[in-house]
C-alpha cells in the first residue's frame, strides 16, 4: 500500500522566503530585460502595483507548500521513490535521534507558519490545503511524546525488517544510473540498521517490546530473507527487471557488485537485527500485547484510534458500533447459508467452504490469472458508476515469498509523474488458503473500483498540490476500498451464492476488527479471545485469522479505519439520495467523494454536504 501520512518540513525562514521571492517573480510574470538593459514601462508599471491581498496569501501559502515537498523528499528519500522522485534514490532515511528532533522542531515552524496564513484570505481549495496540512503536522507532533510506542517498528505483517526489500521492488532499474543508485542503497542499508537497533533498544528501555506471538513471526521472516540464495533473495529480485536497453554484459557486472553487497554488507546487517530479536529483545516480550499494558499505552490507543478513523469515537463507541455490525452480518450469512442449501450449523458450513477441493486453484499462477481475468472484468464496468476514470493503469503481481504464507494482500500505488503503475500483491504463495469465492470482493477492494481508482485518481488531480496527491487517511482509504466492495452487485460480481459468501466474509472480517482490536487494547481481551471471537463469526482460515489478531496487535488502531469509513460513505450517500431524490446521480457523487483527493472524515461530510445544497439549489 502508499504512506499513512505526509510528513511535511522545510529548512528555515531563511529558504522559504528565497523560495517565497523567486515565486513571486514567476508568479507577477516579470519579463526579462530588454536588450538595452533596462525592463519596459510597462514592467516597470507592473511591479509597482502591489498584488491583490488574496494573491499575496495564496503564494505565501504555496510556498509554504512546496518548500515543505520539498523538504520531505530531502529527509525521507524512501519515500520520494514511492512518489517517484529519483534525485535521492541512493540515500536512505536518517533514523539518527539527531535528525528525529529536527524532524519535529521543523514541524512546530511550519505550523507557525501555516497558521500566520490569512486563512479568510484563501479560496475554498486553498482553504482546505491549509486545513488538512495543519491537520497533518498536529497529528505528527500528537505522537511526538510518544516515544517507546514510534520505537515498536517490528510487526506481525510487515515493519522495519521488510520495508527496505519493499522499497527496492518499487525503485527504477529501467537505467544503469538508477541500478547505482540502488548499489548504493543496498551499502547504505548497515547504517540503516544499526540506527534502527538503538531504537529498538531505546524502546525496549522504556519498557514497549511488541509480543512474543508477534516477534515470532518477524522472525519466521527473516529466516526466509537469510534463506535465501542470492538469486531469489529479495533483495536482489528487483536486478532481475533491469532494462533491455541496458547491455547483457553490463547487467551481469551489476548483478555480481550486487551480490558482493549482499553478502558483505546486507546480509550481515540483517543477522544482526535477527540476533537481536531472538536474544535479548524475544526475552523481554511480554504474551500479551494490549496496549493497556503498557506505560502511557492507554493514550498512546486514544492517540492512534484518533489518527486512523480520523473522528473523535471512543474505544467504547467503536466496540459497540462493532458488536452491531456482526449481529447485522450474522443475519445476512445465514440467508446465504440457506441459499447454498446448508443445513448445519456456522461452524461446519466454514470448514466446507474452506476444505471443498472446488474452491482451491491447484497453483499460484492459477491464482493470479483469476484476479487477473477478474479485474478485467471489472474494467468495462467501471463507466456505469464513474464520470471520469484515471489514466494510470495497474497490474495484478505475487507479493515476494518472504511476507510468507498468510500475509494479506496488499495495494502500491502509481508514481505522481505517472512513471509507474499501480500493483495488486497476491498471496500466490498462500493460493492453498486463498479460495476462489473470495476473490472477486478482493480485487474490488484491492484494484478496482477500490484501492487503484481512488489512489490513481488523486494522484492525477493536478491542481492540488502534491502533499494532497500523495495523502493517507486510513478511514478514507481503506474506508473507500470498502465501500467498492459493496459496489460489486452493480458490476456484475457476486452472481454465485458462494461469492456472495465470500464478499459477506469480507465485510463481517471488517466489522470483528471494530469488536478484537478495541478488546485488545482497552478492555483486556487476550489473544485467543479475539481468535475465537473472529473465527465464530467470520469463518476464517484459523492460520489467517491467527497472522490478523497479532497483526492488531502489533499495528493498533489502523484496522478500525475500514469499517468505520465504509459507515460514513454509505451514510452520506444515503443522506444524497433522499435529499436528492430523482436528482441523484451516483456516478457524479462517486466524483464528489474522489476529486479531492483523501480527507478526514469529517472534511468528507463537509464536502458532501456542500455539494448536495448546491445541487438542491439547481433549477
Amino acid at each position: 500500500m502508499t504512506p499513512s501520512r505526509i510528513r511535511t518540513r522545510s529548512d528555515s525562514i531563511r529558504r522559504l522566503c528565497v523560495s517565497l521571492t523567486l515565486l513571486c517573480l514567476v508568479a507577477c510574470g516579470t519579463p526579462p530585460a530588454e536588450p538595452g538593459g533596462s525592463a519596459s514601462a510597462a514592467a516597470r508599471t507592473a511591479q509597482a502595483q502591489p498584488l491583490p491581498p488574496s494573491q499575496q496569501e495564496a503564494q505565501r501559502l504555496h510556498a509554504l507548500f512546496d518548500q515543505a515537498w520539498e523538504d520531505a523528499m530531502r529527509r525521507h528519500p524512501s519515500w520520494a521513490t514511492y512518489t517517484g522522485d529519483r534525485r535521492y534514490g541512493d540515500r536512505l532515511d536518517d533514523a539518527s535521534p539527531e535528525a528525529e528532533a529536527a524532524a519535529y522542531d521543523q514541524a512546530r515552524r511550519q505550523r507557525a507558519q501555516a497558521l500566520a496564513i490569512r486563512r479568510e484570505l484563501l479560496s475554498d481549495t486553498d482553504r482546505s490545503s491549509l486545513d488538512l496540512f495543519l491537520h497533518q503536522l498536529n497529528e505528527e507532533l500528537l505522537f511526538e511524546p510518544l516515544v517507546g510506542f514510534r520505537r515498536m517498528s517490528l510487526g506481525a505483517t510487515g515493519g522495519f525488517h521488510t520495508d527496505f526489500a519493499s522499497l527496492l521492488l518499487a525503485s527504477p532499474v529501467d537505467s544503469v544510473v538508477a541500478v547505482e543508485q540502488m548499489l548504493a542503497r543496498l551499502a547504505a542499508y548497515p547504517q540503516r540498521v544499526e540506527q534502527e537497533l538503538a531504537r529498538l533498544r531505546q524502546g525496549q528501555a522504556l519498557g514497549w517490546v511488541p509480543p512474543r506471538a508477534v516477534l515470532e513471526r518477524v522472525l519466521a521472516s527473516l529466516d526466509v530473507q537469510l534463506g535465501s540464495s542470492a538469486d531469489a533473495s529479495p533483495f536482489l529480485a528487483p536486478l532481475n527487471a533491469m532494462d533491455s536497453q541496458i547491455a547483457p554484459q553490463q547487467q551481469a557486472a551489476l548483478r555480481q557488485r550486487a551480490r558482493q553487497i549482499l553478502a558483505d554488507q546486507v546480509l550481515p546487517a540483517q543477522r544482526r537485527l535477527r540476533d537481536f530479536v531472538a536474544g535479548s529483545y524475544l526475552r523481554a516480550a511480554p504474551n500479551d500485547g494490549a496496549l493497556s499494558n503498557y506505560p502511557g499505552g492507554a493514550a498512546a490507543y486514544l492517540a492512534a484510534v484518533r489518527r486512523h478513523t480520523t473522528t473523535a469515537l471512543t474505544p467504547a463507541q467503536i466496540h459497540a458500533l462493532g458488536e452491531r455490525e456482526v449481529a447485522r452480518l450474522d443475519g445476512q450469512i445465514a440467508q446465504v447459508m440457506a441459499k447454498l442449501g446448508w443445513t448445519g450449523d456456522f461452524a461446519s458450513f466454514a470448514h466446507h467452504m474452506l476444505t471443498d477441493p472446488r474452491y482451491f486453484h491447484p497453483s499460484g499462477q492459477a491464482l493470479l490469472a483469476s484476479y487477473r481475468d477478474i479485474a478485467k472484468r471489472i474494467d468495462a464496468e467501471l463507466p456505469r458508476l464513474f464520470a471520469e476514470l484515471p489514466r494510470a493503469p495497474y497490474g495484478v503481481r505475487a507479493m515476494p515469498d518472504h511476507a510468507g504464507p498468510d500475509a494479506s494482500e496488499y495495494y502500491n500505488g502509481p508514481a505522481l509523474d505517472g512513471s509507474r503503475a499501480g500493483w495488486f500483491n497476491a498471496n500466490a504463495l498462500g493460493y492453498k488458503s486463498r479460495p476462489s469465492w473470495g476473490q472477486e470482493t478482493l480485487v474490488a477492494h484491492e484494484a478496482v473500483p477500490g484501492h487503484h481508482l481512488q489512489t490513481a485518481r488523486a494522484t492525477e488531480l493536478g491542481d492540488l498540490p502534491k502533499f494532497r496527491r500523495s495523502a493517507w487517511y486510513v478511514a478514507y482509504g481503506e474506508g473507500w476500498a470498502l465501500y467498492s466492495e459493496t459496489l460489486g452487485f452493480e458490476l456484475g460480481l457476486y452472481q454465485e451464492p458462494a461469492s456472495h459468501w465470500g464478499h459477506l466474509q469480507a465485510q463481517m472480517l471488517r466489522a470483528t476488527r471494530l469488536v478484537v482490536d478495541t478488546g485488545i487494547h482497552a478492555f483486556g481481551w487476550s489473544r485467543q479471545r479475539a481468535i475465537d471471537y473472529m473465527l465464530a463469526h467470520g469463518g476464517e482460515d484459523r492460520r489467517y485469522i491467527e497472522s490478523e489478531v497479532d497483526r492488531y496487535t502489533s499495528w493498533p488502531g489502523q484496522a478500525l479505519g475500514y469499517m468505520i469509513g465504509q459507515l460514513k460513505i454509505i451514510e452520506l450517500r444515503d443522506r444524497a439520495k433522499a435529499r436528492l431524490g430523482p436528482r441523484f446521480d451516483i456516478r457524479r457523487f462517486h466524483m464528489v467523494l474522489l476529486d479531492q483527493g483523501a480527507l478526514p472524515l469529517p472534511v468528507l461530510e463537509r464536502r458532501v454536504d456542500d455539494w448536495i445544497a448546491a445541487e438542491s439549489g439547481k433549477v
